[in-house]
C-alpha cells in the first residue's frame, strides 16, 4: 500500500495527487538510522521500536498530505463561495470589537472615563469662573483704578489733539496749499 504518494481523501478534486509543497520525509534516514543499542534493550525491543518508529513517520507524512489536501479544497470552496480572507479578516474584527464593547472591562473603562471627563469639565468651569472673579476684583482694586486713570490721561492726550483740528499730517516743505493730484482713475 502505498498511501504516502496518494490524497486519500476520497471527497478531493485532488485525488491521488502530491502536493507541490509538500516533501516527503525520508525513513530510512534520520532517526530511524542505526545506532549503538541503547544499554537495556535486547535487540528484539530495539527492532519493534524502529518498526513503530518509521509507521509513526508514515503516519505523519500521511497526515500532513491530507492536511495540504483539505486546506486546499477548503480554499477551493471559499474562492468559489466569494469569500476572500479580507472579508473574513473584516468579519472577525467586526465580531471582536462588538464582543469586547460587550464585555465588563470596556463598559466599567467607558463609565470611568465618562465620569472622569465630567469631573474634569466642572473643574475647568469652576478655574474659569474663579479666575473671571479675580480679574473683576483686580479691576476694582485701587492700583488698576489709578493705572487706569493714567492710560485714560494719554489717549486723551493723543486723541484730543486730533479732535482739535490738528489731525492732518504735517505737509512736505515747498508743496504749499496745492492738493495732490491723483492721476490713477480708480
Amino acid at each position: 500500500m502505498d498511501s504516502a504518494g496518494q490524497d486519500i481523501n476520497l471527497n478531493s478534486p485532488n485525488k491521488g495527487l502530491l502536493s507541490d509543497s509538500m516533501t516527503d520525509v525520508p525513513v530510512g534516514t534520520g532517526v530511524a538510522a542505526r545506532t549503538p543499542a541503547v544499554e537495556g534493550l535486547t535487540e528484539a525491543e530495539e527492532e519493534e521500536l524502529r518498526a513503530e518508529l518509521t509507521k509513526v513517520e508514515e503516519e505523519i507524512v500521511t497526515l500532513r498530505q491530507v492536511l495540504a489536501a483539505k486546506e486546499r479544497h477548503c480554499g477551493e470552496l471559499k474562492r468559489r463561495l466569494g469569500l476572500s480572507t479580507l472579508g473574513g479578516l473584516k468579519q472577525n474584527l467586526s465580531r471582536s470589537w462588538h464582543d469586547m464593547q460587550v464585555s465588563n472591562a470596556y463598559r466599567k473603562t467607558q463609565e470611568t472615563l465618562s465620569q472622569a471627563g465630567q469631573k474634569t469639565s466642572a473643574a475647568l468651569s469652576t478655574v474659569g469662573s474663579a479666575i473671571s472673579r479675580k480679574l473683576g476684583d483686580m479691576r476694582n482694586s485701587a492700583t488698576f483704578k489709578s493705572f487706569e486713570d493714567r492710560v485714560g490721561t494719554i489717549k486723551s492726550k493723543v486723541v484730543g489733539d486730533r479732535e482739535n483740528g490738528s489731525d492732518s499730517l504735517p505737509s512736505s516743505a515747498g508743496s504749499g496749499d496745492k492738493p495732490l493730484s491723483d492721476p490713477a482713475p480708480f
